[in-house]
This record gives C-alpha cells, sequence and structure tokens, in this order.
C-alpha cells in the first residue's frame, strides 16, 4: 500500500509539472520590460524594431515663458517668446546634437518645444530614452487628413456667386462689414494642405503680391514644411502650391474675395501668409510643430532671418492627429501651442468629424485648453452629425469642447482645380476658418485687441448664439449653454464686433506712468450724467442702478480716469451708462450707443 501511495504521488507530481510547463515557458519569455521603454512610445518602440522611425527627442527642460503675460502688445510677446525660445534651445540642446552625431542618425532640431526630430533605429531609441535629459520619445506618424466631404453641385452653382453665401449672412459678417470692418491691417496664417496663391479669390489678399508693381515676394509670406518629394508640389516648393485642394478652401472661407462677387471669406481686408503642413493630404506632428514655429518667426523661402514682427495675427488649423494612426500621446503637440499663444497668436482648431458620439473631441491639438476649438452646424443652425464633441477625456481633463460652432455644412470656397474654381465641402474644417476670419474682424476693429488673445477668445465665445442640446454629453442639461455640442453656441460676428468695443464710442487707454485707466466715450443727447463701472463678471445686466462700490456717476462730462481694477477673473466689463435729468435709463438709443461694453484684460 504504501509503495503503490507512492506511486500515485510521484505520478501526479509529474503530471503537474508536464501541465505547468507550458505556463512557466511563457513566463520566461516575458521579462519586464526595460525602464527605458517608459519613456517612449510604443508606437516608436514597434516601428524602430522594424528598421526605422520617425520621433520626437523631448527635452526634460523647456522654457519658462510665464513672464509673456505681462507683456502689453503682441510684437513685445512675439520677440520675447522666439528670443526666449531659441536661446534656451540653443544652451540645452548642445549635449543632445552632440550625441545624435556620434550615433549617425538623421536630425533635425526644433525650439518651438525644445525638442529634436530623429529618424533612427531601436538601439537610437534606446540611448536616447536613456538620457538623463530627455523626457520622452514621441511618435511622428503620417496620418491622413480627416478629409472634408467634397459635394456634388451643378456647375451653375459651383461658378456663379449667390449674393451673399448663406454661411456669411448666417453669422452677419456682411454687417461688419457695412459698419466699417473688414478685417484690414490684419494678418490671418493658415496651415494646411497649401495655397492655390494665384486664385482670383485669394491672389489679391496674399501678403506676398503687390497688385501695384505686380510683383511677388515669397520671403516671410509661405513655408513648405515638406521636405520629401512624393506630390505635384514636391519638397521645399519654393511658392505656395496646393496638391490637395482643402487648403485652398479653408483660405477661401478667411479672406476670400475675388472682386466679382464671390465673397466667400469672412474677412475680405486682410491679407494672409501659408505652411504646407502635408503631402497629399498627410501630416505628422513634427510638420504641425514645423509650421507653428514658423508662425512665430517667419522666414525667408529658404529658411533664413526669422522675424516675429512678421508673425500674424490669427492661425487656422484644419487637421487632425488621431489616436489610431500613431498619435497615441494627447501632449504631443500640448508645448507647441501654448508656445504659439505666449506670442500673442490665436490658434483656432476644427473639432473634428467624428461625432456624433460623446468625447469625440479627442485629438492633438483640438483638446487643449489653449487651442480655440470649433464644431459645425448648418444653414439651420443643427450641430453637423459628424462634428466631433466633448468632453475631452484623451488628456482625462474632462474639458468642455468645442469653445464655439460655425457653418461647416455645404460651405462654397475657392478650389484647387483652377484660378477660377468654387466648390462645396462640408467638415469642421470649413467651420474652424470662420472663427479665424472673426478673429481678423475683431483686431481690425478694435487694433487694441491684437495679441490679447484672452478677450478675443472670450468676446467670440460670450457673443455666440447660445444653442441648448438634449444629447447630454458630460455635464450638460438641457439648458446648459455652453454645452459639450456647441459650446457657447454658433458665432456672431455683429454681436461680437459690438462686444470689442467697435462702434461703442468708448475707448480705453493705460498710463504705464500713473497706472491708471482713462475712459473716453462721445456724448449721448439728452444725458444728463452717465453711470460709469465695472464688473468682474463680464456677462451680466448692467440693469439700471450702478451695483457695488465700483460704480461713479458722471455729469456733464466725457471721460473718467480711474485705477486699474483688480479683479480677481483678470476680464472685467466697462459699462457706460447715459441716463436723462431724472435719472432715468436712456432706452431709445440703440444699444451700442446707450450702453457701451468694452471688455478688458487688467493691465492691457
Amino acid at each position: 500500500m504504501f509503495r503503490r501511495a507512492f506511486l500515485l504521488v510521484t505520478l501526479a507530481l509529474l503530471t503537474s509539472l508536464i501541465g505547468a510547463a507550458p505556463y512557466m515557458h511563457e513566463a520566461a519569455a516575458a521579462p519586464p520590460a526595460p525602464a527605458w521603454h517608459a519613456r517612449v512610445d510604443a508606437w516608436v518602440l514597434d516601428h524602430a524594431a522594424e528598421g526605422k522611425a520617425e520621433f520626437i527627442v523631448f527635452l526634460a527642460d523647456q522654457a519658462d515663458l510665464s513672464d509673456a503675460s505681462a507683456l502689453r502688445t503682441k510684437a513685445e510677446k512675439g520677440e520675447y517668446v522666439y528670443r526666449t525660445l531659441t536661446e534656451h534651445a540653443e544652451r540645452t540642446q548642445a549635449p543632445l546634437r552632440g550625441a545624435l552625431d556620434r550615433l549617425g542618425v538623421e536630425w533635425r532640431p526644433f525650439w518651438v518645444a525644445n525638442m529634436v526630430w530623429v529618424s533612427g533605429g531601436l538601439d537610437a531609441a534606446q540611448a536616447l530614452a536613456e538620457r538623463p535629459d530627455v523626457a520622452h520619445l514621441y511618435a511622428n506618424p503620417h496620418v491622413k487628413l480627416d478629409a472634408a466631404a467634397i459635394e456634388a453641385s451643378s456647375a451653375a452653382l459651383l461658378s456663379n456667386p449667390l449674393a451673399l453665401e448663406w454661411n456669411i449672412a448666417k453669422v452677419n459678417a456682411d454687417d461688419v462689414w457695412a459698419a466699417g470692418a473688414t478685417g484690414a491691417g490684419v494678418v490671418i496664417g493658415g496651415q494646411d494642405t497649401g495655397y492655390r496663391w494665384t486664385h482670383t479669390a485669394l491672389k489679391g489678399h496674399y501678403r506676398g503680391w503687390d497688385a501695384q508693381t505686380a510683383t511677388v515676394d515669397h520671403d516671410y509670406n509661405w513655408h513648405d514644411a515638406i521636405h520629401t518629394a512624393g506630390s505635384i508640389c514636391g519638397a521645399d516648393s519654393a511658392e505656395p502650391c496646393d496638391d490637395h485642394g482643402h487648403g485652398t478652401h479653408t483660405m477661401g472661407t478667411m479672406a476670400g474675395d475675388d472682386g466679382a462677387g464671390n465673397q466667400t471669406g469672412m474677412a475680405p481686408g486682410a491679407r494672409w501668409i501659408g505652411c504646407r503642413n502635408m503631402n497629399n493630404g498627410a501630416g505628422s506632428p513634427i510638420t504641425y510643430a514645423e509650421c507653428y514655429q514658423w508662425f512665430i518667426a517667419p522666414t525667408t523661402v529658404d529658411g533664413l532671418a526669422p522675424d516675429p514682427g512678421m508673425a500674424p495675427d490669427v492661425i487656422n488649423n484644419s487637421w487632425n492627429c488621431p489616436e489610431n494612426e500613431g498619435c497615441t500621446e494627447p501632449d504631443v503637440l500640448l508645448a507647441v501651442v501654448r508656445s504659439v499663444r505666449a506670442a500673442g497668436i490665436v490658434t483656432v482648431h476644427s473639432a473634428g468629424n467624428s461625432g456624433p458620439a460623446c468625447s469625440t473631441v479627442a485629438d492633438p491639438a483640438a483638446i487643449y485648453a489653449e487651442s480655440f476649438t470649433v464644431g459645425s452646424t448648418n444653414s439651420s443652425d443643427v450641430i453637423a452629425s459628424t462634428s466631433s464633441r466633448g468632453p475631452v477625456t484623451a488628456d482625462g481633463s474632462g474639458r468642455m469642447k468645442p469653445n464655439v460652432s460655425a457653418p461647416g455644412v455645404s460651405v462654397r470656397s475657392s478650389t484647387a482645380t483652377s484660378d477660377t474654381s468654387y466648390g462645396y465641402m462640408s467638415g469642421t474644417s470649413m467651420a474652424a476658418p470662420h472663427v479665424a476670419g472673426l478673429v481678423a474682424l475683431l483686431i481690425s476693429a478694435n487694433p487694441n485687441l491684437r495679441g490679447d488673445v484672452d478677450t478675443l477668445e472670450s468676446i467670440i465665445e460670450r457673443s455666440a448664439a447660445g444653442i441648448t442640446t438634449s444629447e447630454s454629453c458630460g455635464v450638460d442639461t438641457p439648458t446648459a449653454v455652453p454645452n459639450n455640442v456647441y459650446g457657447w453656441g454658433r458665432i456672431d460676428a455683429l454681436a461680437a464686433y459690438q462686444r470689442a468695443g467697435a462702434g461703442t464710442d468708448l475707448s480705453i487707454t493705460w498710463s504705464e506712468t500713473t497706472g491708471q485707466l482713462t475712459l473716453t466715450w462721445t456724448a449721448v443727447a439728452g444725458a444728463g450724467a452717465y453711470r460709469v463701472w465695472w464688473s468682474e463678471s463680464p456677462y451680466f445686466n448692467p440693469g439700471t442702478t450702478c451695483p457695488g462700490p465700483s460704480c461713479q456717476v458722471v455729469a456733464n462730462a466725457t471721460s473718467l480716469t480711474v485705477g486699474e481694477p483688480e479683479a480677481p477673473s483678470g476680464i472685467v466689463t466697462w459699462v457706460v451708462q447715459p441716463v436723462d435729468a431724472e435719472g432715468a435709463v436712456i432706452t431709445t438709443l440703440p444699444d451700442r450707443v446707450g450702453k457701451f461694453d468694452f471688455e478688458l484684460v487688467r493691465g492691457s
């Protein structure tokens, strides 16, 4: 009995060992990943193991741009940001650049964020990831454009202009033109598939074109971030070129006007400059970053003599970087966008076309708080089914997006087929240019807003036509404005123009010597006095009485000098309200004359 029991135990033990062998073998074949893997995108590891991968070496030491917010003009901000970023990159990248040369890999340095583009294998990736001065290796996949829908239309519709394009009328841009603001004196930047600059709707508005001498100069007005051949534009095109058509359409919505009835642009008086970030509709994080860098300090066509004084006031970004094509890191472009914003440049971004599900605003750079993100609506102010919704979950923020919405369904604009061709497209790519054009209108109407990104965005948000939704994305309720479907609502150019202080006969100046503000306004007929106050809540109903200790009453005067308000929010609304001899508010005058609103970032 003992011998038999012993035999049974032995057999059982052998059986268990044999059964466990596969598991033991699998466990042995999967040792813990090396520590340096944690600092490398999985996409980089996979592609580098196959031979070679493009990736972005992001340094741990990034420049501090916080002092830019204290500067008062866009010119000061741009010069400061450019100088700070370039000096920081030159100082901190030197050891890394030497290591890259020793590794024998292809590389290209950047300063818009402290980073270097590299093309190399797994050994190079490991050597770089193990360096103490390197924070992370980000993937640089070449992603396809989330293409707007090109719609079939009759030849007559495509070639013959409407009296006024529906989308322009919907947002009241023509009313702003009538008031005298067309975008004159403002420069719009666009990074896209390129631009057919010779198109009749665009040529006269291209900053490089001199109509008086019939000559063109592309220096400081055009950059090509595509350095390898592959399309009709080739590599490093010396003049604006569009191998896809998407870019020409978006620029037409911003500034298009052929002088013959085709007024497709929001800001037909503005000038534009451009950067090609996609090769036949395929871009990458580094081409997007390169265009952003060039916009902060445009250069000659051959990349020399950067000049931040030639930077645009606003940049339109109708492109995407989806996770399913390798853009797995939500923060890959965050430092880049922050640099552009610090330079006093508004960055408008399409929300994407991944709706109608919630939390589909998911791609860099649409997800960032620093990007002004735009959803798409139709002619009835209904959100497009494809327009991406918030809240943002890709980075765990839960951030509400989009910021606002704009027409993006069946939008007619210039195309790259010929110098006179037009076509209809749909998508958030078509919506975003409306907002970029609106920024140009506001700066044209009130140049004091140039470089004041916070105030420009706030004006556009709070002047939008609020639209509620029952889709219940995130914390949305049926009465919530803003919400994760429309943002603050569909943009209203006229309301924004009025809110920007244009046409209100109210101006505000700041004295650096005294630290005081002087408010000046035009006398209103019948006014016996003027109530003047500010509120830290910019979006209140002023009522008929002066609220709080900031209120002052000025009789028989059209100016007031006050100390700079210390508002916790940083943004205040000034109100100058005329009243008659009995103290009653004058309500018979147009609102823009009877009640003056002006938003102001403290210290500007």
